[in-house]
């Protein structure tokens, strides 16, 4: 009797500890990575812009977020970038680029990312799967180790959205590591102060940042990349100016929906 009386003891015991492991466990892997205050995007955002070369409509861009996907354990944003050049256009540089990023719902750093690049008679296919947990990149050229939080450049505008730069003077500086082909490179963003333009989609007042990538733009930059946000919490993108081979790319803001918030910087 007394034998029964301690096996049952023992199980309860057994059963107290595995529910506190679990828990635990369940715990650690919920507090894992950071967690970003995010007022910036939601699900269902879409962004528009027309790319202007010179005087000239040459394509059509668009950021959207369509849905969120399990990934990792996780809940993440799929994020698509398209860019196309416009029908009359094509003759001269016909362009089909399609980028396209898994983020990481509530800590805002990307989990996979593919580009698919169609510019005039260059072509280019890349992939990578970040795993955050291991520290390792691994994409369809091999395995390399990463930083944690590492971005790719689509994640990486994606989370310079939620920075709080309302304390930034012109000249200072917003650190972030970049991951393109085989390896890490700093990415820098330099806050340059504020401005209000005009585009198609209207009149804002805007943050100017430009940031300072090396490897993995958009375009395939000479120089400067400069980019303007609202100066609200939304940040959305109101115009993009980027140097080329020969003279520079504007991208402007065209049309917007499924915004998080009030566009709060758009004048009336």
């Amino acid at each position: 009797m007394i034998f029964k009386k301690f096996l049952l003891k023992d199980k309860i015991l057994l059963l107290l500890i595995f529910l506190f492991l679990t828990y635990s466990d369940s715990e650690a892997q919920k507090n894992e990575f950071r967690k970003i205050d995010n007022k910036a995007f939601k699900l269902g955002e879409k962004l528009t812009f027309e790319v202007n070369y010179g005087f000239v409509t040459a394509g059509i861009a668009e950021y959207s977020i369509p849905k969120i996907v399990k990934l990792a354990g996780r809940d993440v944003y799929n994020v698509t970038f398209n860019v196309s050049s416009v029908s009359a256009f094509d003759p001269f540089y016909k362009v089909r680029d399609h980028y396209e990023t898994f983020i990481d719902v509530e800590s805002i750093f990307p989990w996979r990312f593919e580009q698919h690049i169609r510019e005039g008679g260059y072509s280019r296919d890349f992939s990578a799967f970040f795993d955050q947990r291991k520290g390792k990149a691994k994409t369809s050229e091999g395995s390399y180790d990463i930083p944690k939080y590492v971005n790719d450049i689509v994640s990486a505008f994606y989370l310079a959205r939620t920075f709080d730069y309302s304390k930034m003077k012109p000249g200072d500086k917003v650190h972030l590591e970049n991951f393109y082909k085989d390896q890490t490179y700093p990415l820098d963003v330099l806050y340059k102060g504020k401005e209000t333009i005009s585009v198609a989609a209207g009149t804002f007042d805007c943050m100017i940042l430009e940031p300072l990538v090396r490897e993995g733009g958009l375009f395939k930059s000479e120089g400067s990349i400069v980019v303007w946000l609202t100066d609200d919490d939304l940040k959305i993108p109101v115009k993009v100016k980027t140097k080329v081979i020969v003279g520079s790319i504007d991208a402007e803001l065209s049309g917007y929906s499924g915004l998080a918030g009030e566009l709060k910087s758009k004048r009336k």
